[in-house]
């Protein structure tokens, strides 16, 4: 049995003559996600054993932070991660990877 892989003007919802295009003029590419490196410790009123409660990583959001508010939301979205309140999350560092 022999496979051959369609041509890319077969694929045509994905490119061709259409080159990918919805039918609104919007194109189906989809954004990248920003990538952060975070390095934080939780707090959960437990006792916990040494360096069980440090972390880091990286996170990918669907769009990047906001300048201003970055460590609240950053905050925030591990804490929904780890289902704690945002106030159990102390951010140590984090950065936007490129």
């Amino acid at each position: 049995m022999t496979y051959v892989a369609p041509t890319f003007t077969e694929i045509r919802p994905f490119c061709g003559a259409s080159h990918g295009r919805l039918r609104r003029g919007a194109t189906n590419l989809l954004r990248v996600a920003t990538k952060y490196y975070t390095h934080f410790v939780t707090h959960t009123g437990k006792p916990a054993s040494a360096g069980s409660n440090e972390w880091s990583g990286v996170v990918e959001l669907r769009q990047p932070l906001t300048q201003t508010r970055a460590n609240r939301e950053l905050r925030a979205l591990l804490a929904q991660s780890f289902d704690l309140d945002s106030d159990d999350i102390r951010i140590l560092h984090w950065a936007r990877l490129h």
